[in-house]
C-alpha cells in the first residue's frame, strides 16, 4: 500500500548508480517528489556501456546469482528481467591448463537435491581436486554453514587463515574457494573478511539449491541500467538531472535541506547521498556521522577487463573460468556487443588486479593473447581484429578484515540525510545486489525520518 505524500515531501537523491536509482524509485513509489542528480552523462554508475566503433562495449562483465533477490527486483522494476536471464542450473566450466599431463576441463555444477546434497555429486566428480581434498571441502562447508556472518568477531578474521585452520590445501583454495571468492569479493582469501566470505558462501551455496545459479545481461549493460532505468524513473515522475554534480549539502532555515548544484539551490525534506565513500565524505555536513573519517579508511580494489575481438569463433560455450593461468573468467560478448559476421568478441574479467591495473596495453596484450591460445586451441592462428582494456581502479570497496566497523548504516545522525552505496553496511560485499539493497535501506530510513511507512513486497531487501 502506498500512502499519499503531502506536496511538501521532496527528496533529492545524489548519485545515479544502482543504489541511487533504487532509492529514487522507492521514494517516488511512496509519493515523494524526487530529484535525482548524477554527475555523469548517464545512469548506472560503474555498470555501464560505451561505443567503440560499431560495437557497444560493457565496461566490465557483471553477473548476479539467483540468491540476489534485490537485484532481481531491480530488473523487474525497470522491465529488464528478460534481458538478463539466469541459468537453469549452476554449471561453471573450469579449465585447468597448469597440469603436467595437459589441459583438463572440469565443471562445478549442482543438481535438484536439497542443500547440501545439491553440490555433492558435482564436487565428487570435480577433477581438479584429489579425493581427500574434495572430502575436506565438505567438512569446511559444514563448518562455514555454522558461522553467523553478522557476528562482528568474524569481521576481524581473514578467510585464508580460517580455511587453513579447516584443512584446506593451497590447491583447494585456488581451485574452489578463490575461484568463487575472487569473483564475488574482489579479493583473495587472505585479503577477505571472514564475515563477508561467510555471507557469500552461505547465501550462494548453502541457502537454497538454486541460489548460485548465474545470470548475466544478454544486452549491453547500458540498455538496462541507463535506458530502461531512466524510463522507469520518468514513469513515476522522478526529475533526473545528468551532468549535474552536487557541491554541498546544508541545513535550510526551514529545517529541511538545501542541495547546492552549480550555483543552483534545490530544497528537500530528505536527501539520500548515494555516491562513493570518499565523495560522500566530502559532502557530509558536520555532525552527520560520529567518525566521518572512517569512510576514508575503507580501501578499494580494482578490476581489469581485457577485450579481444577475433576474426573467427574460438569459444563454443558462453563462458568459462581457468586454473593455472593468469586468465580468470572469459565471457562471449559477441551478440551483446552487436558484432556481426564470422568474428567473436571475448571479454576477460580480472578481479583483484592490483598488480596489473596500471600495466600498459602492449604488455597486457603480450601476456593475455598467448594465454588465450593456450586455453583455446581455436585461437591459435586466429586474427586479432581489436585488443583493448578497461580499468576500474576503484571498482569495489576492499573487503579486508575489519572493514565492517568502517561501513556506516543508512541513517545518519542528522534527520532526513541518509547514505546509500554498496560500501554501506548492507552485510554484502560490493556487488550489484549490495548496491540495490543499500538503496532500499536508504529509502526506508528517509521515509521513517518523515514519519512515513511504505510497504513493499521485497521487505527482506531493506
Amino acid at each position: 500500500m502506498t500512502n499519499e505524500a503531502p506536496p511538501s515531501s521532496r527528496a533529492v537523491v545524489i548519485g545515479g548508480g544502482l543504489a541511487g536509482i533504487t532509492a529514487a524509485l522507492r521514494l517516488a513509489d511512496a509519493g515523494l517528489a524526487v530529484t535525482l542528480l548524477e554527475g555523469r552523462p548517464r545512469l548506472g554508475g560503474l555498470v555501464f556501456s560505451f561505443r567503440r566503433g560499431e560495437l557497444t562495449i560493457d565496461n566490465g562483465q557483471h553477473v548476479y546469482l539467483r540468491c540476489c533477490t534485490a537485484y532481481q527486483w531491480f530488473l523487474d522494476r525497470v522491465g529488464g528481467a528478460r534481458l538478463a536471464p539466469l541459468q537453469n542450473r549452476l554449471d561453471v566450466p573450469v579449465l585447468d591448463v597448469g597440469r603436467p599431463s595437459g589441459p583438463r576441463l572440469g565443471r562445478l555444477r549442482r543438481n535438484a537435491l536439497p542443500v547440501p546434497f545439491h553440490l555433492a555429486a558435482g564436487l565428487a566428480g570435480y577433477p581438479h581436486l584429489s579425493l581427500a581434498e574434495r572430502a575436506g571441502v565438505g567438512r569446511a562447508a559444514l563448518a562455514l554453514g555454522r558461522l553467523d556472518p553478522d557476528d562482528p568477531a568474524l569481521d576481524t578474521v581473514d578467510f585464508g587463515s580460517w580455511l587453513a585452520r579447516h584443512g584446506q590445501s593451497p590447491r583447494t583454495v585456488e581451485a574452489l574457494w578463490d575461484l568463487v571468492g575472487v569473483a564475488t569479493l574482489n579479493a583473495t582469501a587472505p585479503d577477505s573478511s571472514l564475515a563477508l566470505a561467510a555471507k557469500v558462501f552461505k547465501t550462494g551455496l548453502l541457502s537454497d539449491p538454486g541460489a548460485a545459479d548465474i545470470g548475466w545481461a544478454g544486452v549491453p549493460l547500458g540498455e538496462i541500467h541507463d535506458k530502461l532505468a531512466r524510463e522507469a524513473l520518468d514513469a513515476v515522475g522522478v526529475r533526473t538531472e545528468l551532468r549535474t554534480k552536487a557541491t554541498a549539502i546544508t541545513r535550510a532555515e526551514s529545517g529541511g535541506w538545501t542541495v547546492h548544484v552549480d550555483g543552483e539551490q534545490i530544497g528537500a525534506d530528505t536527501v539520500v547521498l548515494a555516491v562513493p565513500q570518499r565523495e560522500a565524505h566530502g559532502l557530509l555536513p558536520g555532525g552527520a556521522l560520529d567518525e566521518p573519517d572512517k569512510l576514508l579508511e575503507i580501501g578499494t580494489s580494482p578490476i581489469l577487463n581485457v577485450h579481444v575481438v577475433y576474426d573467427r569463433k574460438v569459444l563454443r560455450r558462453p563462458f568459462f573460468t581457468a586454473l593455472g593461468s593468469p586468465v580468470q573468467w572469459v565471457f562471449d560478448r559477441t551478440d551483446a556487443s552487436g558484432l556481426t559476421g564470422p568474428g567473436q568478441y571475448l571479454a576477460l574479467s580480472q578481479s583483484a588486479a592490483h598488480e596489473e591495473i596500471d600495466l600498459p596495453v602492449a604488455e597486457l596484450r603480450r601476456r593475455y593473447l598467448p594465454e588465450l591460445e593456450r586455453l583455446l586451441p581455436a585461437a591459435r592462428g586466429a586474427g586479432v581484429q581489436d585488443f583493448f582494456v578497461t580499468r576500474e581502479r576503484t571498482a569495489t570497496f576492499a573487503p579486508a578484515p575489519g572493514v565492517g566497523r568502517l561501513r556506516p548504516g543508512a541513517p545518519t545522525r542528522v534527520p532526513g540525510l541518509c547514505l546509500a552505496g554498496a560500501w554501506t553496511a548492507t552485510g554484502w560485499p560490493a556487488t550489484m545486489e549490495g548496491a540495490v539493497r543499500s538503496g532500499f535501506s536508504a529509502a526506508s530510513a528517509a521515509l521513517r525520518a518523515l514519519g512515513r511507512s511504505h510497504e513493499h513486497p521485497l521487505q527482506e531487501a531493506a
